[in-house]
């Protein structure tokens, strides 16, 4: 099962722990993670179910590149992890 984790900023924002979860895509995974937690899904995910803007969730290190349906293959044993993007000048 894969892995996924949240910044420790975003857990001082909401519950969301770290923890093993079911999926294949990232839409499955962030499914299994958020069950039962709509303030978290909530905080990640637009009222569409695309990510937020100012999030950015990797897979294995790499940045996922559907942000709206979030189709991005996640493999068995995949770390995957969200944050919020930064931005300034």
């Amino acid at each position: 099962m894969p892995n996924i984790a949240f910044t420790t900023h975003l857990e001082s924002h909401v519950d969301c722990p770290a923890r093993s979860v079911p999926g294949n895509t990232v839409r499955a995974v962030l499914d299994s993670a958020f069950q039962g937690n709509e303030r978290a899904l909530a905080y990640v995910l637009d009222e569409q179910g695309a990510l937020r803007h100012h999030m950015v969730i990797f897979v294995n290190g790499r940045a996922v590149k559907d942000r709206e349906k979030l189709s991005d293959p996640v493999p068995d044993d995949a770390e995957v992890y969200v944050m919020q993007a930064l931005s300034g000048g």
